[in-house]
């Protein structure tokens, strides 16, 4: 198990390297109290330099450099840190990886292969990659190191809103949800959230223990693991209170919500977490205190366009159910 003093070290070893994004309180926006952690104003776009810093900084990095297999903001995350620390990086992503993500992955000087139909198949390309050189393998959840580092984000959270009752966390393959419950442990409701067609974690703690999915839908370059970590699922088994379901659709509405209403712009994974509010999937009790994660924004202007739409939603009308 990952230790709230692990986390507390990784935050005093990584801190210098990160961004302390910043909370805001929707409260008067909508008929919740709700907070939002915004990890969207985290370098390269997402709460993912936390986990890739941990290992860079942790471990002794081979002249072959560092390697990694993502749907794009874990290898950008590992790409801006081995840049920064001065080491080179090789990103297996699949080809599902949007042009965006490629993007910012390209502009940090790393290597890139783009290869597979998924994040399994990269992966699998990444660790025969580093079978053969010797590189660092910086895995994006199953890691100690990348869950110890995706914690200082709960730990930050803590401070900044010590109030909380309950925190809305998107799941893919499991490393953020297992580094909120590694800090949290009992001390507040943790509550997954993730699409329908990407359940790793719903999936896995309905059958007692990780099974493999088919990922697919509009958030599967990031929430896309085809099985939930090993580590995140011991984690999630023992502090996850519920695994929640949201439909595209609705993580389309949640991000049309916080553009409108707020002017940020969230990737579909990003938004899935407050996906469960809009929709209703989640409803918080009276004066319940709900933090919320907003966990990425890399997307293409001209999907996120599409998403938002022209027409902005009211607060009363991007709160009401779907039919």
């Amino acid at each position: 198990m990952i230790t709230r003093r692990q986390i507390s070290d990784a935050h005093s070893l990584i801190a210098p390297h990160l961004r302390l994004t910043p909370i805001i309180d929707v409260s008067g926006m909508s008929p919740l109290p709700l907070t939002l952690k915004l990890e969207v104003f985290q370098h390269t776009g997402s709460f993912k330099p936390r986990g890739a810093f941990n290992n860079l900084l942790s471990l002794d990095r081979p002249s072959a450099g560092v390697a990694a297999a993502s749907g794009g903001n874990h290898g950008a995350a590992v790409a801006y840190a081995a840049a920064q620390l001065q080491s080179k990086a090789r990103i297996f992503v699949p080809l599902t990886t949007p042009p965006a993500k490629l993007a910012l992955i390209r502009a940090e000087g790393a290597d890139i292969v783009q290869k597979g139909g998924n994040y399994a198949e990269a992966f699998d390309l990444c660790r025969r990659y580093v079978e053969e050189t010797g590189a660092l393998l910086v895995h994006a959840y199953d890691s100690a190191l990348t869950i110890a580092g995706q914690g200082t984000l709960a730990l930050e959270l803590e401070r900044q809103a010590p109030d909380l009752d309950t925190i809305l966390v998107a799941v893919g393959g499991g490393g953020l949800i297992a580094g909120v419950a590694a800090w949290y442990s009992s001390g507040l409701k943790i509550v997954s959230v993730e699409p329908e067609n990407c359940p790793t974690l719903e999936r896995a703690l309905s059958h007692s223990g990780p099974v493999d999915i088919a990922p697919s839908g509009v958030a599967a370059d990031s929430l896309g693991a085809s099985r939930i970590g090993a580590l995140p699922f011991s984690l999630a088994k023992s502090y996850v209170d519920r695994a929640l379901l949201v439909a595209d659709s609705d993580i389309r509405r949640a991000q049309a919500w916080l553009w409108n209403n707020l002017r940020l712009i969230a990737e579909p994974g990003g938004a899935t977490a407050f996906a469960a509010i809009t929709s209703g999937a989640y409803r918080p009790g009276p004066q319940e205190r709900v933090g919320i994660v907003v966990c990425g924004a890399n997307t293409d202007l001209a999907s996120f366009a599409e998403a938002a739409g022209l027409d902005a939603l009211t607060p009363a009308e991007a709160f009401a159910p779907s039919p």
